[in-house]
C-alpha cells in the first residue's frame, strides 16, 4: 500500500495535479476532450492547474484568471464530468490524506456542479 501524505505545501499540489492530469491523459472518455483543446500546451496548462489549486488549497493567491471560460464550449456532460470527479477522487484517495484532501475533494464536486450547469446553460441557449 501507498503511504498518503498530507496537502501542506506547492510540492503536494503539484503531485496532485500531475498524478491526476495523468490519468486524464489516458481516459477513454476524457482524453480526446482534454488534448483536442490543450493540444501541445501540457507545460502550460499544469502551470495554471497548479497555481488553481495552490490558490484554492493552501491559500496562497497565486492563481488569476476565470477558471469556467476556458470551458464553456467543451462538449460535455454529466457523465463527463462524473469521470472527471472519479479520477480526482482516485487520484486523492490513492496519494493524500488529511483535511486538505476531503476539501480539494469538495471544491471538486462543487466547481464540477457549477461547471455543468453552465455549459448545460450554454449548450441550451446557444443563440443568446
Amino acid at each position: 500500500m501507498i503511504k498518503t501524505k498530507e496537502i501542506i505545501s506547492l510540492e503536494e499540489v503539484k503531485l496532485l495535479v500531475d498524478f491526476f492530469y495523468g490519468k486524464v491523459r489516458k481516459d477513454p472518455l476524457l482524453a480526446d476532450i482534454f488534448n483536442e483543446v490543450i493540444q501541445d500546451n501540457w507545460p502550460n496548462h499544469l502551470e495554471k492547474m497548479y497555481r488553481f489549486w495552490q490558490t484554492v488549497l493552501l491559500k496562497e493567491h497565486t492563481y488569476q484568471g476565470s477558471p469556467f471560460a476556458p470551458h464553456a464550449k467543451l462538449p460535455v456532460d454529466a457523465k463527463h464530468f462524473d469521470r472527471w470527479k472519479q479520477l480526482f477522487f482516485e487520484t486523492i484517495d490513492e496519494n493524500f490524506s488529511g483535511d486538505k484532501a476531503a476539501e480539494a475533494k469538495f471544491r471538486a464536486t462543487k466547481m464540477a456542479e457549477m461547471f455543468q450547469l453552465k455549459i448545460e446553460y450554454f449548450q441550451n441557449n446557444k443563440s443568446i
